[in-house]
């Protein structure tokens, strides 16, 4: 069972101890150490029999106890009120074995909250497909009985022979020929180390001690001893350690050729689980010749259980799109689109108070993608200006050596531009000095050309490649002296202030800031970036040019996101910003960059040196792009006229919202956490799934804790997570210990949504500092599901259909300015339309999987295809015509056709016509709807005067610009 969290939301970094837990642990009726590793022990268990769960359609569950008969035709179960002939059911007259709560009974509100979906199967039989619901007590006796039911129901009790020990297989076959060529001589015989060493070769993850465990184990069963491991133990116990039961379950749904995959069965896995497009027999030849380790496997197309399991631990099956790899953005939007890595304090090894510079810190923080880095910059010896930070004095760094290192490594993983934010306590000669070095050292390198003032926005990451630009402040235009003096309102006064005490302030709007006498040579450096003073959002709307910027402490920046949201996202469209720690994170610790993306804060300073979420999340978000330090923020926070509430609670106007279904299946090779003294190697692990976000997408799930089991924990539970604003969402995965003293830290991932590829996918492991665990990770699998449209979720789950009596429909907003609103009053009608063509087409489509016995997760081939068994494990003789002709295909039964059948074909037909009427009405409610937005764009300009002329004015005026944006937005987004 999931475990909610209870009250505040606790966010789990490695870097802290729990100081209370409830503790979950998963009891299986199965032993831990029974390996579910073919059909033949599928069926030893089916027929030693086991209690479950019969449901019945009053909702009420009574306890039976099912077994499978020795000839395996029939299955029966007792206690029943029935005549034992009767409590009974032929495998033949089975027409499909449904995991989870997949019918109208196992639906039911009556006990959808009572049992967890994992633990419910239905088998339909019959030739009117009524349904058998049972609830088992966990999945891995769901798992067994549905893989034994589906074997026997597609090739018969006759094919199981096939699969006993003695007989050959791919697998034995391979397994036997590793151990003969380990044994050379032909003695018969390997020892123990050697026996070992090739199993754990095979299996870089395994632990040794288990090896030698299971061999001995077997050994001792067979009355065997010694160092000598002949063949047959040698296969067994490759065989019970190598088998993963999950893996071995889905390779069997899809089989059609007993316990192997063909090409035409990977190419359906391939297509319809995985999701990948324009999938060829081709294609799926290569990867058996890539993955499957047998040469008999290879020459005959047949990807063993093996190379299946090689195959989904590869690169091509990691949770992560390939696409993101590289630059897959848009480039060429101005700078202040995008958000920008950025480092704080990057000389530090440590913290603030104790830490040392170093020079590798700067190589570091660049090569993980960093785009913006702090230089702090203070008088030296010899009029060589040097740079540390905090208490560091003893271990200074020459500024010159700094700008060195900075050259050389400055685009070395990023060709994008680098912006250098220079914090000056040096006196004018060394600033002159200073001048000299950046000239000298970074040549062409440095951007130093005007702003031109023509222009609204900053130049792109694409025009800007291969520069650097100086973020610092300047001497007015056209300055007659060779120095003057500026405010230095900035981390400038934090570090005097925190460091060497009060110097001379001024007081500039009620913000305390020193005097700095500032050199023309190095103030002429500063082009794109030079640093102002914020006083308001109103004042910088009005005098703020496009190529000045501010910074923000992060104390500041947090007032602002909560008192000011609208207004900061308002002033992010344009210009850049800056949020650097407070000085009191004198152990350098990070705040959370989400608090500060979700109002459009492009440089959010992180300190590098320090592990944990924040960390996590700042490293983890900047993969999207090629990890080349620059993310295209959404479109919802860079378009001029758009309405974004950044504390938002609910979905947003705007934006297509989806429903993200991930199951946690498996973990492999968790390792004991790092620093741990918890008893021996035992592992009790449980995990964490986390959506980190906008306020409305915040949510954390998670699993059951797996009982002393770190090698190959199933844990079997899925969650579902609706995203308001997928582009500013991030998916992450902590696995912690519920067995231990001191660390419970084992591994994490963090990934963004729009990054996350669908199917069955494995997650690496990353430490706490950030490095990949070796053969460490989690198997999952993940849909994501359009939601756009509609409204709150309810009791059966986020994928709940909306009827029309209880559909939420977004409309206008009132302005209080009569023209405009008279305008968008108009559009309430094609609104209501829109909302309707889509939710019509989403709920046929809901009712169609549902009635294949799917989830509303599930795609149309897969529909399709559990039709088609239907129609070929059928008795009689049912014909089903699909009409491709026509531009909407028709599906029709040829003669009579059970009920459940007839509905399904009524609800695929009622699936086309609303697609149909979709499509049909689509250009006249779009016409509408995007001319109400143009004539709505019209008054943009005059909107400020028109409604002062109406006699709004203050917060009545801010309002209306409020709900004018709000009706922009939605006339945008409901365009069907």
């Amino acid at each position: 069972m999931s475990v909610p969290c209870v009250g505040k939301r606790r966010v789990w970094d490695g870097s802290k101890q729990r100081q209370s837990r409830k503790k979950t642990v998963s009891f299986s009726s199965m032993p831990s150490d029974r390996k579910m590793n073919s059909t033949a022990a599928c069926m030893a268990f089916m027929m030693e029999g086991c209690e479950m769960k019969k449901v019945r359609s009053n909702s009420r569950m009574y306890n039976r106890y099912f077994v499978l008969d020795a000839d395996m035709c029939w299955l029966r179960w007792e206690p029943s009120k029935k005549d034992s002939e009767k409590a009974k059911l032929e495998i033949k007259s089975i027409k499909e074995v449904r995991l989870g709560k997949k019918t109208p009974v196992l639906r039911s509100n009556g006990l959808s909250d009572q049992f967890p979906d994992e633990c419910a199967f239905s088998i339909i039989y019959g030739e009117n497909y009524e349904s058998l619901d049972l609830v088992a007590s966990t999945p891995d006796v769901v798992n067994t009985w549905v893989m034994g039911l589906r074997y026997l129901v597609s090739y018969g009790r006759h094919t199981v022979d096939a699969a006993e020990p003695g007989k050959p297989s791919l697998r034995t076959s391979w397994i036997g020929s590793v151990f003969e060529l380990a044994d050379p001589e032909k003695q018969g015989h390997i020892d123990l180390l050697r026996a070992t060493q090739i199993i754990k070769g095979l299996n870089p993850g395994m632990k040794e001690s288990r090896i030698e465990l299971k061999i001995k184990e077997l050994q001792k069963a067979k009355d065997e001893y010694g160092e000598d491991i002949n063949a047959d133990t040698f296969v067994e116990a490759y065989c019970e350690l190598c088998t993963r039961p999950e893996v071995f379950f889905l390779m069997m749904q899809f089989s059609s050729n007993k316990e192997y995959l063909d090409s035409k069965d990977l190419m359906l896995f391939v297509e319809v689980e995985q999701g990948v497009e324009g999938v060829t027999e081709e294609m799926c030849h290569h990867i058996v010749q890539r993955f499957e380790p047998s040469t008999k496997g290879r020459e005959r197309g047949c990807l063993s259980i093996d190379g299946f399991n090689h195959y989904l631990l590869s690169p091509e099956c990691h949770i992560f799109d390939p696409q993101h790899k590289r630059v897959c953005q848009d480039m060429s939007q101005p700078l202040s689109h995008y958000y920008i890595n950025s480092s704080h304090n990057a000389s530090l090894l440590e913290d603030h108070f104790w830490g040392s510079s170093d020079i590798s810190s700067y190589i570091r923080a660049l090569r993980m993608g960093c785009r913006s880095l702090e230089v702090v910059v203070w008088d030296g010896p010899d009029c060589e200006p040097v740079v540390y930070v905090g208490s560091s004095v003893a271990s200074q760094l020459a500024f010159s050596k700094v700008l060195d290192i900075i050259n050389q490594y400055a685009f070395e993983s990023s060709e994008y531009p680098l912006i250098l934010c220079l914090v000056i306590h040096c006196c004018v000669p060394q600033q002159r000095v200073m001048a000299q070095h950046m000239k000298k050292i970074l040549g062409d390198k440095l951007y130093t050309d005007p702003p031109n003032p023509e222009e609204h926005y900053l130049p792109s990451p694409e025009k800007l490649k291969g520069k650097i630009l100086l973020k610092g402040k300047r001497l007015p235009p056209n300055y007659p002296d060779s120095e003057g003096e500026v405010t230095d309102e900035e981390e400038g006064l934090d570090m005097s202030r925190r460091l060497v005490g009060a110097e001379e302030k001024d007081n500039l709007n009620g913000i305390g800031c020193k005097r700095l006498r500032l050199c023309r040579k190095l103030s002429d450096l500063v082009s794109l970036c030079k640093s102002v003073q914020f006083r308001d959002f109103e004042t910088s709307k009005r005098e703020q040019r496009y190529w000045e910027m501010c910074s923000f402490n992060e104390v500041d920046a947090n007032r602002f996101a909560n008192e000011f949201p609208e207004d900061f996202v308002g002033y992010n469209k344009r210009f850049l910003s800056r949020i650097y720690p407070t000085p009191m994170r004198i152990d350098a610790s990070n705040m959370n960059p989400q608090d500060f993306w979700k109002c459009g804060c492009q440089i959010v300073a992180m300190n590098y040196q320090t592990p944990g979420l924040m960390m996590d999340l700042n490293l983890g978000w900047f993969r999207q792009n090629g990890n080349c330090g620059y993310v295209l923020r959404p479109a919802i926070m860079r378009e001029e006229v758009s309405y974004f509430s950044v504390n938002a609670r609910d979905s947003l106007p705007g934006v297509s919202a989806q429903l993200l279904h991930i199951k946690v299946i498996s973990g492999q090779n968790l390792p004991k956490p790092r620093g741990s003294a918890a008893k021996g190697d035992v592992v009790e692990p449980y995990i964490y799934v986390e959506i980190h976000g906008i306020p409305a997408d915040c949510a954390e799930q998670r699993t059951k804790t797996v009982s002393q089991n770190g090698d190959n924990p199933i844990f079997d539970e899925s969650f579902e997570f609706q995203i308001n604003l997928p582009e500013l969402a991030a998916l992450r995965f902590v696995v912690l210990d519920d067995d231990y003293i001191g660390d419970e830290f084992i591994g994490q991932y963090t990934i963004p949504f729009e990054c996350l590829q669908p199917g069955y996918r494995h997650v690496p492991l990353q430490s706490l500092t950030g490095e990949f665990l070796p053969n460490t990770t989690l198997f999952v699998h993940v849909a994501i599901t359009n939601r756009r449209g509609g409204g709150k979720a309810h009791k059966r789950g986020l994928s709940v259909r909306k009827g029309r009596k209880t559909r939420e429909y977004t409309s206008t907003k009132t302005t209080g300015i009569k023209v405009v609103d008279e305008l968008f009053r108009a559009s309430t009608q094609p609104l209501r339309e829109a909302t309707d063509l889509r939710e019509n087409v989403q709920n046929a489509m809901v009712s169609f999987k549902e009635l294949c016995g799917l989830a509303p997760a599930a795609n149309m081939k897969q529909c399709i295809l559990t039709v088609s068994s239907w129609l070929l494990n059928s008795e009689r003789s049912l014909r089903v015509t699909v009409d491709l002709s026509e531009a909407y295909p028709t599906m029709e039964a040829q003669g009579p056709v059970p009920e459940l059948l007839r509905k399904v074909l009524n609800a695929y037909d009622t699936m086309i016509q609303t697609s149909r009427t979709l499509i049909e009405s689509a250009d006249g409610v779009y016409a509408k709807l995007t001319q109400a937005q143009r004539a709505g764009l019209d008054f943009h300009e005059d909107l400020h005067r028109i409604g002062a002329k109406e006699g709004l004015k203050g917060r009545k005026l801010q309002k209306a610009m409020e709900s004018y944006a709000w009706n922009i937005t939605v006339l945008k987004v409901h365009a069907p």
